[in-house]
């Protein structure tokens, strides 16, 4: 997972914060480049790309889309569940997540 670090960082988005981690996992799962990746995340969220970066934004959809945030708030998802919802939502396959799937089939 070294390089999956390097391009959250690298791409500068905040992470968790904000959109960073969405917009690394299309460049890791679709081989996207960041302008494309940034405009595939955009639209899905339904927000202009301009809000990716907005801390202040992204806590509110990270927070109604159950995608996780920096810090926990009581009752919403975490873990696994932040990580299927960002699946479902994003329409890629995380690793973690069909593994996890693939234990109750």
């Amino acid at each position: 997972m070294g390089m999956s670090i390097a391009h959250i960082l690298a791409s500068c988005m905040g992470g968790i914060r904000t959109s960073g981690d969405l917009v690394a996992w299309m460049q890791m799962t679709r081989k996207m480049k960041i302008k494309e990746a940034k405009a595939y995340v955009a639209e899905k969220l339904e927000i202009d790309l301009l809000d990716l970066t907005n801390e202040e934004v992204m806590r509110e959809i990270r927070e109604d889309l159950g995608f996780g945030n920096v810090t926990s708030i009581a009752g919403s998802p975490k873990g696994i569940r932040a990580k299927k919802n960002i699946s479902d939502k994003l329409g890629i396959k995380i690793r973690s997540v069909e593994l996890f799937k693939s234990q109750f089939n």
